[in-house]
């Protein structure tokens, strides 16, 4: 049988510091995005770079503009729903959601889009961007051994950079605006601020959480947290901010709370949250939670902490059954969350769907048993919730983003209703949750940039992304000392 071997890195010049490369595909200009998008036939746009209305299709040029007629999603009950609506933008936040809203501001026609916050995911390790699906088949012990245990060992500062990059512009990509990077690449000061410098460049909201790493003289976890937060996040009113990756460890905490980090740690239960019970608290986002005790269910729930579901990994790898029932049953709305890529998916679709339907087939499974005692079931727009705003809550983001809010940040998404796999939109909430996937994430706004724009990311020269993230993955394969296959895995044994 012939062997299939991965494929070199192109052959032209380029580097950490991303000089020297032959073409860029960047879309910032109005006129490349016009002739990027001539015939697209999104945002009600026809061929020749002319929306419907006659409206240019390229982006608003300035920082005031509004988004006409879009069935608006706005997780906000005082705001509420529309089926036709506008979302009025001034400096980068939402000033104002309605109808028929009064402003000779720059229009975008969103006619044909569903207009709703970004997606907010709580726990990402974002380093490992050239580690995607790596680990199809992998046990949480898998993961372990050659994830955080051999690939981490030999990381470069400048793999951080790009795992973080890589990872960042796919989940603006998917639709997801703010991401918690649970970053336990801390080999070195020099791998903390690489992996900052990759999210930065992305123009992702992100919560950078400060991790461990491999065992060596130059980890500084957790002191070095002191560092990031006077040099890095001084301010907490910037597109990132900080908060601390823990361990089950009373000093990791007590170090984040010093310089006001949020904390966020893995629990798996059987009694492990017992002896942190003096400390925790509502700064506190616990993910996983499988196995909790009921004892533990209740510490969380009287310290008011949050929950964190990854379900296709927690699945899929072994940890348990997500407890997305055991955090209703304890009045907890959960946020979602996709841990790894080596083996999922970082699309909240995804996400949504996988804890929409593990609830159901629960509750039903119970009802079906004549249990008097079988939990409602849950909604799409339940759903929407744990995504989005539930998401900011825990990232403590919940006055910044999560909903369509005047005097939020204008984090929005624009969702084709008219591509195949959704037309026609009988129910905006069971689109989003059910029939949706990436393809359907035509605009993405951050802060109020633009950063998709009709199917394309923004300002991105993928040419010099592709080139690093495969250097990269080259490196570290080769340093890991696994074999170099398409076919059959990469890890010894797989």
């Amino acid at each position: 049988m012939a062997k299939h071997t991965l494929s070199r890195s192109r052959a032209r010049p380029r580097g950490f510091d991303g000089e020297a490369v032959t073409r860029r595909r960047v879309l910032s200009g109005a006129a490349a995005l016009v002739a990027a998008s001539a015939g697209s036939g999104i945002l009600g746009c026809r061929p020749g770079g002319m929306a419907s209305n006659g409206q240019a299709s390229s982006p608003p040029l300035g920082d005031t503009f509004v988004l006409r007629g879009g069935t608006v999603i706005s997780m906000d009950p005082d705001v509420g729903d529309f089926e036709s609506a506008d979302v009025l933008i001034e400096g980068g936040r939402i000033a104002a959601v309605g109808s028929g809203l009064d402003t000779s501001a720059e229009a975008i026609d969103a006619s044909s889009m569903i207009v709703m916050p970004g997606f907010v995911d709580t726990h990402r390790h974002m380093w490992q961007g050239q580690l995607r699906n790596i680990l199809p088949n992998g046990l949480l012990s898998d993961y372990t051994r050659d994830i955080t245990g051999a690939a981490r060992s030999v990381f470069r500062p400048e793999d951080a950079y790009i795992g973080d990059l890589v990872i960042a512009l796919g989940a603006i990509n998917a639709g997801v605006t703010t991401v918690l990077d649970w970053s336990h690449i801390g080999n070195s000061p020099e791998h903390t601020d690489a992996a900052i410098d990759g999210l930065a460049e992305s123009g992702l909201r992100s919560v950078y959480a400060y991790g461990g790493g491999a065992a060596g003289p130059d980890n500084r976890f957790p002191d070095d947290i002191r560092r990031l937060r006077a040099e890095r996040f001084s301010s907490d009113d910037q597109l990132l901010t900080l908060a601390m990756a823990a361990g089950t460890n009373t000093a990791h905490w007590v170090v984040a709370r010093e310089v006001g980090a949020p904390i966020t740690v893995h629990v798996n239960g059987s009694g492990q949250l017992l002896a942190l019970a003096d400390d925790m608290g509502p700064d506190v986002t616990y993910i996983h939670a499988p196995n909790l005790t009921e004892e533990e269910w209740q510490l969380v729930v009287d310290t008011g902490g949050n929950i964190s579901i990854a379900a296709p990994i927690e699945m899929e790898m072994g940890h348990g059954v997500p407890p997305i029932q055991q955090s209703l049953d304890h009045g907890i709305r959960p946020s979602l969350s996709t841990d790894v890529e080596t083996e999922m998916p970082g699309d909240f679709f995804t996400q949504m769907r996988t804890i929409f339907t593990l609830q159901r087939m629960q509750a039903l499974t119970r009802q079906r048993a004549g249990d008097a005692d079988a939990p409602a079931l849950i909604s799409v727009r339940d759903v929407l919730e744990f995504a989005t705003i539930q998401g900011a809550l825990d990232n403590a983001l919940g006055s910044t983003a999560g909903s369509l809010t005047p005097g939020k940040q204008a984090d929005i998404i624009m969702l084709e209703t008219d591509a195949i796999n959704v037309m026609p939109v009988n129910n905006a909430y069971g689109a989003v949750v059910l029939g949706m996937d990436t393809s359907n994430v035509d605009t993405v706004l951050i802060g109020g940039s633009v950063r998709k724009w009709h199917g394309e990311l923004t300002d991105v020269d993928l040419d010099r992304v592709g080139g690093l993230v495969e250097e990269s993955r080259d490196y570290v394969v080769s340093a890991a000392g696994w074999p170099q296959t398409l076919f059959g895995g990469y890890l010894p044994g797989h």
